[in-house]
């Protein structure tokens, strides 16, 4: 495999992708919103010679390239959080898509409208250079993942696969941002609500009445308690959990509350269970106290296209061994594309920075995500191994004036084009 050609191909489509990432930054597209911005990626698919492409019955875009006996697919989540407060965003309109040198402006450039980009003209390099071969590569422009992460593969692994329209892939590389770095794991997490129950009475005398928020207060210190001494990996770090939400229900502003609920947003790190991250809660003397009721959301929004698929708001933990084969081919892929001759190469053709190229001067870098994505259903649910590599930094997503750059959709079209060939002729059982 000639790793020059393929990185010099791939900058060779630096403009195109750059319009493509700008065009979809252009559409506003947050979760259950985001037919436009699907049609505008199936339009580019077609554009650069997919073999097909469709649209799933969640409303997921799909391309395929190839017809092999080897499966694997790449996922980039196409749905974006909201804007927040517009006074913060001082660099640019969130939806303008603005260019300033190497940075890429606006909401879901880095999360995560950037990989898809970069997969979409890694399809092209592989019809360019005939890197196809035995195998079938699925790109997935998947929906909801910001209201539901993994929700668009549970659609796909459980009602597409079984219908034959989609083969089941060996793995999936997903390519939310990590700054060109290979990511094999996560923690979890849990979207837990406790409720109590109070009577009501008129707020002149509160002995009369039973508050909810009274037995609730030390539910939320025991809570806060728990959270430093849940389970620690070596790998992923200590599982945690955060109260985020707070709600009561009471007659009036004049009345004691005959009702409080809280929401934990709760961090599985491995090693913890999410029936044992529930009976923690339940374990807890105030809460046993109080009659709390522990139990988990249950997520049930429409997609664009209308379709419901109930799930329970669990999203399990996952990680591979770096001596996994899929963490070794990116691996070698990395150490293969981003060499000093090549970016020696490509800085003579198109100024590149140095401190771009300076993230690869000890090699690739294999690490994990802070965040979750779609690999809480694809391997923690389903058991499909999965691996990241994204352009695009972490600490961008869901921040104001978010950014990517350029010069990391090369990288990653790169990265993305080599892989498939890889695997199969040299990792692959």
């Amino acid at each position: 495999m000639n790793y020059q050609d393929i990185l010099v191909k791939a900058e060779g489509y630096k403009k195109e992708m750059t319009e493509f990432l700008r065009d979809m930054i252009a559409i506003p597209s947050e979760s259950c919103q985001e037919e436009l911005v699907v049609k505008r990626i199936k339009e580019e698919m077609d554009k650069v010679g997919f073999d097909e492409t469709w649209f799933d019955g969640l409303g997921n875009v799909i391309g395929r390239i190839g017809n092999g006996k080897k499966v694997i697919a790449m996922d980039a989540h196409i749905d974006t959080v909201g804007i927040g407060n517009i006074a913060n965003w001082t660099e640019c309109d969130p939806y303008e898509g603005k260019l300033v040198g190497d940075e890429i402006y606006g909401r879901g450039g880095s999360d995560q409208e950037g990989g898809m980009a970069s997969m979409v003209y890694a399809g092209k390099i592989i019809k360019d250079l005939g890197l196809e071969d035995d195998y079938t590569l699925y790109v997935v422009g998947s929906v909801q993942e910001e209201d539901c992460d993994g929700l668009c593969w549970q659609w796909i692994l459980e009602q597409e696969v079984p219908a034959g329209k989609f083969k089941k892939p060996e793995f999936v590389v997903i390519t939310e941002p990590t700054s060109l770095r290979i990511y094999r794991g996560h923690r979890g997490r849990m979207e837990i609500r406790v409720d109590v129950k109070g009577i009501s009475c008129h707020g002149s005398a509160p002995e009369r009445g039973d508050n909810a928020i009274y037995k609730m207060a030390p539910i939320i210190i025991e809570l806060r308690a728990l959270n430093e001494n849940l389970h620690y990996d070596a790998f992923l770090g200590k599982g945690t959990l955060a109260i985020s939400e707070i709600f009561f229900t009471s007659p009036s502003r004049c009345a004691v509350a005959d009702s409080c609920a809280i929401s934990i947003d709760r961090r599985l790190t491995d090693g913890e269970s999410w029936e044992g991250a529930l009976q923690e809660v339940r374990n807890l003397p105030a809460v046993k106290e109080a009659g709390g009721i522990v139990s988990l959301y249950e997520y049930d929004r429409p997609s664009w296209n209308g379709t419901v698929y109930k799930t329970e708001s669990y999203f399990p933990t996952w990680v591979i061994p770096e001596s996994d084969p899929i963490c070794q081919t990116l691996v070698e892929a990395g150490n293969g594309i981003f060499t000093k001759e090549n970016f020696k190469l490509l800085k003579e053709q198109d100024g590149l920075e140095d401190d771009f190229m300076s993230v690869f001067n000890d090699g690739v870098v294999v690490d994990k995500w802070t965040f979750s994505t779609n690999g809480v259903s694809i391997m923690g649910r389903h058991g499909i191994k999965c691996i990241g590599f994204g352009p695009g930094h972490e600490r961008q997503a869901h921040a104001p004036n978010e950014k990517t750059f350029a010069s990391h959709l090369v990288a990653c079209a790169a990265m993305y084009a080599a892989i498939p060939g890889l695997y199969v002729n040299k990792y692959s059982k």
